[in-house]
């Protein structure tokens, strides 16, 4: 999808996804997913290429004509019309059978677990259950595609990570072939069974959810999805040189030694002990000192200084989640400690051009 003046915003996007799938395209603002999406849909033609759905191409069928149903972040839903007449709304414009529309919009608002609320109107309605309604709305003429943009990024925490369940049930039980674009990596993780990471208009990698996150493609990958920390050097045999020191890490393949590049290693693969202990199963340890600590509920994420090089001279933060049960006291600010982490879960990339 070329936008003028050289800018791609999708730049040879090229995938599959099987019947009854349910895939989340994730990346940060800018990356393309959105336009993408507005491609399968048909509300932006490609510059080059063909979409396809179902074995068929729709690059000639207008939006309307394609059998997708779509969920945006604003969800569209008519005030003036109740719960129920905004599912029949599609019905009537497809001209199905006037007889089957109440039965239809009733079986799936119970779906979606509004029973008994389809005479409210859309301002009675709380932000979940309007989107349920927007749901329903989508799924009921039974579309060979569902499409949603960020369709939950405007509820709240408790609210978003709910609904995400629900999107998970719903899609399950149905198994209707799903598209979904996010930027939140938690939303990617949990309902999908295939995740494209997408940067600067590229697919960086697509897979399932497990090896993306364990084995990612790249370093924007390994960065981009959990919390990570980076050590920038130059590759070395079996890790990364960092001011004339080696730290043991996983090297990638192709990856010449002396080739400039990066270290991601992310903050659960970290653990972290009393100055002067070793941590536990650790291949690696380095002496530290805490700078901050972030109470996150479930967890604490302390922010740890270190130097590394032959005279300690390079100072890195590192980002370590605390989960030691035999352990229970935090430390405090400015504690003298040990980090380690095994020498395989140190990821190490060639640098990128623009980032590192």
């Amino acid at each position: 999808m070329d936008f003028g003046k050289g800018m791609l915003a999708v730049d040879r996007a090229s995938f599959e996804l099987a019947h009854g799938r349910f895939l989340t395209i994730l990346g940060p603002s800018g990356s393309g997913k959105t336009t993408l999406l507005r491609m399968i849909a048909g509300f932006q033609k490609p510059t080059s290429g063909q979409v396809t759905v179902g074995g068929r191409p729709v690059g000639a069928e207008p939006p309307h004509r394609r059998s997708i149903g779509i969920v945006f972040q604003k969800l569209a839903l008519f005030p003036h019309m109740t719960a129920a007449q905004n599912v029949a709304f599609p019905l009537k414009m497809r001209r199905f059978d006037p007889a089957t529309i109440p039965g239809r919009v009733q079986e799936f608002l119970e779906l979606v677990r509004l029973g008994g609320l389809g005479d409210r109107r859309v301002q009675e309605l709380s932000g979940g259950q309007q989107q349920r309604v927007a749901i329903a709305r989508a799924l009921v003429f039974e579309p060979e595609l569902l499409l949603l943009d960020e369709p939950l990024a405007a509820l709240d925490r408790k609210l978003r990570e709910e609904m995400q369940l629900e999107f998970r049930r719903i899609q399950h039980e149905l198994g209707v072939t799903t598209i979904n674009v996010t930027h939140d990596q938690r939303e990617a993780l949990v309902v999908s069974d295939e995740i494209i990471v997408m940067d600067q208009g590229r697919i960086q990698q697509h897979d399932q959810p497990v090896a993306t996150y364990r084995s990612p493609a790249n370093g924007f990958v390994a960065g981009f999805l959990g919390v990570s920390s980076f050590l920038h050097g130059r590759a070395a045999e079996a890790g990364i040189e960092i001011a004339g020191q080696v730290v043991p890490g996983l090297v990638s393949p192709g990856l010449s030694p002396g080739t400039p590049a990066r270290g991601v290693i992310r903050a659960e693969q970290i653990r972290i002990a009393p100055d002067g202990d070793a941590p536990e199963n650790c291949d690696v340890t380095i002496s530290g000192e805490v700078i901050d600590i972030i109470f996150e509920g479930e967890r604490l994420l302390y922010i740890v200084q270190c130097g590394l090089g032959d005279g300690g001279e390079a100072r890195i933060e590192f980002q370590v989640h605390h989960h030691d049960p035999s352990m229970p006291d935090p430390f405090e600010a400015g504690a003298p400690v040990a980090i380690g982490w095994r020498a395989q879960d140190l990821r190490v990339f060639g640098a990128e051009p623009g980032r590192d």
